[in-house]
């Protein structure tokens, strides 16, 4: 979820406009110089259209508010930044694409996104390759960080460029099962998945912490994104005696999904993870889900204090869509970067050195801040060490909070 960065750098001199060619020397800013001026442009990678448009507008939307906040209050000496934004259209074809295009221009130096885990795997190895980093704020897939043989306990992250400002489906999912077992009292759930990265990895998961809970999967399935009829499905769910449903994927499936499943007589909630967690679930269903749940990574960005002037500046800039479940963390996605390029320029004498892409990467690491969504600081992997996640309920028609927390195993 997730959308394309560029970094470029241009020096601005009075008497002319002259920019300076991939191949020269980045960030040539003289501070003594008030004509010389270096721009600094974050690549955002989402799907902008499409049925996911939803979220990826508000990613892009909320890292350009970043880049306008650091540029007013001056947030790195001599630099003003921008963004550019690639639509990735959900396609993992499209990110490796967008991808390619970014680390050919010497230029780019960081990127925002992208949103889905199956994209940011054709990304990330184009990326590192050019010391390219990338921040996400949505990917939880766990090996995008930690490797293929993470559920082994053999960790190991695959490549030092990739970031994320949300925490792993290894929370979420564990989270999910334990609220359900615990707290909703379910005991008979039926776990439906889209076979894509994220969703089927994120209801592995939650099945594994059920079951390890003691409840019983009493029925499995799988549907295809993009398909509309899933009555079958539905079927089996009434007939199992399921009292609950667990559906990992995306939420044009999953409100269908529910309303057919209620429409064919199986009155239990449906839940899924931060994919569903969006109105438009809600709008896709026919019949009344209320009572259907989803988690969420973080708190709700409305009731954080650190939150308050994000929420107040997006309003200001009257952006025709919503910042969404990702605004938060695709604003502290950017500052992070942000902040990284202060640090490199600082260390530099406030220029940025040749490598700045590289020295970028390396600042990323030792990040940290209080963010929009709260503590904004990575692990050895990569990760987010903010494991705060909620759990929300739709009620009359709407998502509304029901508890959150951090995670502790």
């Amino acid at each position: 979820m997730r959308q394309r960065s560029l970094l470029i750098l241009t020096t601005a001199i009075t008497a002319g406009a002259l920019t300076l060619s991939a191949c020269g020397s980045r960030g040539q800013t003289d501070s003594g110089d008030k004509s010389k001026k270096t721009t600094v442009v974050i690549g955002v990678d989402a799907p902008l259209t499409g049925s996911l448009s939803a979220l990826g507008q508000g990613i892009k939307n909320s890292v350009d508010l970043a880049t306008k906040v650091a540029n007013k209050q001056k947030e790195v000496p001599g630099v003003t930044f921008k963004i550019k934004s690639y639509d990735d259209q959900a396609v993992p074809s499209s990110g490796k694409q967008n991808a390619t295009s970014m680390v050919d221009e010497d230029a780019i130096l960081g990127t925002v996104g992208p949103l889905n885990s199956g994209v940011a795997q054709s990304m990330q190895g184009v990326f590192a390759k050019a010391d390219l980093a990338e921040v996400s704020p949505a990917n939880t897939n766990p090996a995008l960080s930690q490797g293929d043989a993470w559920a082994s306990g053999k960790k190991s992250r695959p490549f030092k460029t990739y970031f994320r400002t949300a925490t792993t489906d290894i929370i979420q999912g564990r989270f999910a099962a334990q609220y359900y077992y615990k707290d909703a009292k379910k005991r008979k759930v039926f776990v439906v998945d889209d076979k894509q990265t994220y969703g089927a990895g994120l209801a592995k998961i939650f099945t594994q912490e059920f079951k390890r809970l003691g409840g019983t999967v009493v029925g499995t399935d799988h549907l295809t994104v993009k398909e509309t009829d899933f009555s079958g499905i539905a079927g089996k769910v009434k007939s199992s005696g399921a009292d609950s449903v667990y559906f990992g994927g995306q939420y044009p499936e999953g409100g269908l999904l529910s309303d057919q499943i209620k429409q064919a007589g199986a009155q239990v909630p449906v839940m899924g993870g931060d994919g569903i967690y969006d109105p438009a679930f809600i709008k896709a269903s026919g019949t009344s889900n209320d009572g259907d749940y989803a988690t969420s990574v973080g708190y709700p960005v409305e009731d954080l204090p650190s939150a308050k002037t994000f929420v107040k500046n997006y309003a200001a800039q009257k952006y025709s869509d919503p910042y969404g479940a990702y605004g938060g963390y695709s604003y502290d996605a950017a500052w992070a970067i942000i902040q990284a390029v202060k640090a490199v320029a600082a260390d530099n004498d406030g220029k940025l050195p040749d490598d700045a892409r590289a020295k970028i990467t390396e600042a990323l690491d030792k990040v940290s801040f209080d963010g929009v969504t709260g503590k904004v600081s990575f692990d050895q992997y990569g990760d987010t060490t903010n494991k705060q996640l909620t759990v929300y309920q739709v009620k009359n028609g709407a998502w509304k909070d029901v508890t959150s927390r951090t995670f502790k195993d």
